[in-house]
C-alpha cells in the first residue's frame, strides 16, 4: 500500500530576531522564494510551514541560510539564488562543499562561491600556480580571482598583488587622453580596482601607495619577473599571441598568476580572442596549469544577465550553421 506523503513541512527556528532578518523586509525573501519555487510559506511566530511539490528545497534553502545568520552572516537576495542553485536535484554534495569555498576579506565580510563552477575555480586557484578563468560576464571570474589576491595577500602568503589587463578600448576610440601616465591607463583598469576596494576597503590606497598592490597595463609587464605575487590578467581575450606568451613567461618564483577572458567578447581585430584560444589549446594538459570554464547558467549578476548571455549564444550558434543567414537589425 502507497503511503500519501504529507504536502506540507514545518520547520521551527529558535531565534526569532534571526528568523525575522531570515524572511528580510516585508518578508520579501519567503515571496521571492515562494515565486522561484512555486511554493506558499506561512509563519506563525517561530513556526515556517511550507506547502508544494517543491518544499523540501526550500526547506533546504531555508536551513541554510538561517545557519549563515547563526553564524553572523547576513543574507541577500543573491544569497537566496546562490542557495536555490545548490538545491537543485543532485546538487547535495556540491552544497555541502561549498560551505568550504569561502574567502574572509579584508573588512571582515565572507565571500562565498554562487555556483558549482566558482567552487572548482576556487579549488584550482588553492591547487594550481596557472589558472585559465573562461566565460561569459558576470560569472565572478576577475571579482574572485581578486578577492583571492587579497586574501593570500592577508594571510601572508604572497608579497604582492599583481593586476594587469590589456589597454584596448572596447569598439570605441577614445583618442588623446588628458593627464600622467596613471590618469590615462586608469580608465581601462577600474574594473579591477572596482574588485580590489570592494574586497580591500580603504587599506587599498594605502598598499597602492607601498606597492604592495600594483594595477598596470599589459605593456608594462615586459621584462619583468613577477616573483612572490599573485598575478592576475583580466580582459584576456583581448590579448594577441605575442603578447600572451610574454605574460605567462613572467611567473617568477613562489608566485600564482590567474588569467581571466571572456572569448565572445574579444576587441582584437576580427573579434577572434588569438592569445587566450591558442593558450588553452597549447597548454592544455600542462602539469600546473589548470582551467575553470563559465557559463551563462553560472552568471550572478542581474538575471536578465543570465537571458542576454543565452540568446546571444543561441544567435552565434545560428550563425555559424547558416553564415550566409543576416544578423538581427541587418537588412
Amino acid at each position: 500500500m502507497n503511503v500519501k506523503k504529507p504536502s506540507k513541512l514545518t520547520l521551527e527556528f529558535s531565534d526569532n530576531k534571526l528568523l525575522l532578518d531570515l524572511s528580510g523586509p516585508h518578508v520579501k525573501n519567503f515571496v521571492r522564494l515562494e515565486h522561484k519555487l512555486g511554493v506558499k510559506i506561512g509563519q506563525r511566530g517561530n513556526i515556517i510551514s511550507i506547502e508544494g511539490a517543491e518544499r523540501e528545497k526550500a526547506a533546504q534553502v531555508l536551513r541554510a541560510l538561517y545557519a549563515r545568520l547563526e553564524a553572523g552572516e547576513t543574507v541577500s537576495t543573491a544569497e537566496f539564488d546562490t542557495e536555490l542553485r545548490f538545491s537543485a536535484e543532485g546538487d547535495k554534495q556540491v552544497a555541502s562543499s561549498a560551505g568550504s569555498a569561502t574567502l574572509t576579506t579584508w573588512t571582515g565580510r565572507t565571500l562565498r562561491a554562487r555556483s558549482r563552477a566558482q567552487i572548482a575555480y576556487l579549488d584550482l586557484m588553492r591547487t594550481h600556480p596557472l589558472v585559465f578563468g573562461v566565460g561569459p560576464a558576470g560569472t565572478g571570474k576577475t571579482y574572485l580571482a581578486a578577492a583571492f589576491g587579497a586574501y593570500l595577500l592577508h594571510k601572508r602568503q604572497v608579497e604582492r598583488l599583481i593586476l594587469s589587463r590589456p589597454a584596448l578600448e572596447a569598439g570605441e576610440r577614445l583618442g588623446f587622453l588628458p593627464g600622467d601616465l596613471k590618469e590615462k591607463v586608469d580608465p581601462y583598469l577600474r574594473p579591477l580596482y572596482d574588485a580590489l576596494f570592494d574586497v580591500i576597503g580603504e587599506p587599498c590606497l594605502k598598499l597602492m601607495e607601498q606597492g604592495v598592490i600594483e594595477v598596470a597595463p599589459l605593456a608594462f609587464m615586459r621584462g619583468r619577473t613577477l616573483a612572490h605575487a599573485f598575478v592576475i590578467l583580466d580582459e584576456a581575450q583581448n590579448c594577441t599571441s605575442p603578447q600572451m606568451k610574454m605574460f605567462l613567461t613572467r611567473l617568477g618564483e613562489d608566485s600564482r598568476m590567474v588569467v581571466t577572458g571572456d572569448p565572445s567578447q574579444s576587441d582584437l581585430p576580427g573579434g577572434r580572442p588569438e592569445g587566450l584560444g591558442e593558450a588553452l589549446d597549447i597548454l592544455s594538459g600542462i602539469e600546473g596549469a589548470a582551467v575553470a570554464r563559465f557559463s551563462e547558467a553560472d552568471v550572478v549578476r542581474h538575471a536578465l544577465v543570465t537571458r542576454i548571455v543565452a540568446a546571444y549564444n543561441a544567435a552565434g550558434e545560428v550563425r555559424e550553421k547558416n553564415p550566409s543567414s543576416p544578423r538581427k537589425g541587418q537588412v
